[in-house]
């Protein structure tokens, strides 16, 4: 790692995408959500928009609906969880940058749990999106707090707490909707 490198959040290393030695290219990949974080501008838009699509198309494809649909959308979400905490963690140190826009494993999971609910139209994907993406920015209490937590875990449980509210609403919209 070299001093040259950004501690900008939204900056994304040169060198990272070509080839640099010492980069541990897993973690890049999952953490960048398959280059979904390299996508200008918003990365963490373009990483939910992504999850939004693979929710829906995987869904529709495994013939899941109701409760399997949820069932496999938390899955999701958990297991993108404990993959992107050391992934996070890793491409933050070897970037140099703090928090790095460009890693938007978080938004993914935190898209899919906000999704968790929801019927498998466009109108409810649609909804859990756009309120997924006001908390994320927002971040109410506790995901600021959280997001100061070190490495991976900050960078993944603001998210997954954005996602949390999202759901909440989600259901509320259900229950009286």
């Amino acid at each position: 790692m070299t001093s040259s490198l950004p501690v900008h959040k939204d900056s994304f290393p040169a060198s990272a995408s070509h080839g640099a030695a010492g980069k541990t290219w897993w973690a890049w990949v999952l953490a960048t959500f398959f280059g979904a974080g390299l996508i200008r501008p918003g990365p963490g838009t373009w990483g939910s928009l992504a999850a939004g699509a693979i929710w829906y198309f995987g869904l529709r494809a495994a013939h899941l609906t109701g409760g399997h649909a949820m069932a496999a959308t938390v899955a999701g979400a958990a297991i993108l969880t404990l993959i992107g905490i050391p992934a996070a963690t890793r491409v933050e140190r070897e970037s140099g940058c703090t928090d790095p826009g460009f890693v938007v494993i978080d938004e993914v999971a935190g898209q899919w749990l906000a999704l968790a609910v929801a019927p498998l139209d466009w109108r409810h994907g649609l909804a859990a999106f756009v309120l997924f993406r006001i908390f994320d920015i927002v971040k109410p209490w506790p995901a600021r707090q959280l997001e100061k937590l070190p490495g991976g875990i900050g960078i993944m449980l603001d998210d997954l707490a954005a996602g949390a509210y999202a759901l909440g609403v989600m259901l509320l919209v259900q229950r009286w909707g």
